[in-house]
């Protein structure tokens, strides 16, 4: 739901890759915004109206994103999916962060796109001072990263695993994600992406930072 920018390059990404795509805006001029060598179907309508989600096809769908412009349109049709339609993966494009985590903890996976865009360009030029990537809902999961010891170059990521107690969920390096495996050593500039206990980050942060040497 919403024919933007983002929900237009969703919807290619989406119908480029094989899938049967439904998109739904208000405003017939939105479509404009797509090529015409998408072969998806377009509806005009409000996203969150049971009668368009059904012209739609709604009832086949495996998944609903609703990324208009506005939060209460986005999370009522997120609603409207998953309550009324049973829809397996629903996600809401939230713009106002606090509400996004409301929502989060009742179950409706959001996007608070102005939360997002801060955090991805403070973690390129602040790397060491942002927060974590992601949380569970229960708050007792999460994927951050922690700045560690140059000693730690040179080590095999299941030392690494084995002496702080974390899980190395994957590495970027030159840019590119890398899942490890038992003979990944750290390489110099890697980006160390890492899932914790968020009680014990401290406990952690120094075990990264203090290096192999000192265990």
């Amino acid at each position: 739901m919403g024919c933007g920018r983002v929900g237009s390059a969703l919807a290619h990404t989406l119908d480029q890759a094989g899938h049967r795509v439904s998109i739904i805006d208000q405003s017939t001029a939105s479509f404009t915004k797509l090529s015409p060598a998408f072969g998806g179907q377009r509806v005009t309508g409000i996203g969150f109206d049971r009668d368009t989600l059904l012209k739609a096809g709604i009832e086949e769908a495996h998944a609903f994103a609703a990324v208009s412009s506005g939060d209460n349109s986005n999370i009522l049709a997120a609603r409207v999916a998953r309550e009324t339609f049973a829809v397996e993966n629903v996600v809401a494009r939230i713009y106002d962060p606090r509400r996004a985590e409301v929502y989060q903890r009742l179950g409706i996976p959001t996007v608070a796109s102005v939360a997002w865009q801060t955090d991805q360009i403070l973690r390129r030029i602040l790397p060491e001072s942002v927060g974590d990537e992601w949380r569970d809902g229960s708050g007792k999961v999460a994927l951050t990263q922690f700045r560690y010891a140059e000693s730690w170059v040179g080590q095999r990521i299941t030392r690494l695993e084995k002496e702080s107690g974390a899980r190395v969920a994957f590495l970027t390096r030159y840019g590119e994600g890398v899942i490890p495996d038992a003979d990944t050593v750290v390489q110099a500039d890697d980006v160390v992406h890492v899932l914790i206990d968020p009680t014990r980050r401290d406990e952690l942060a120094a075990v990264f930072a203090e290096g192999p040497e000192a265990h």
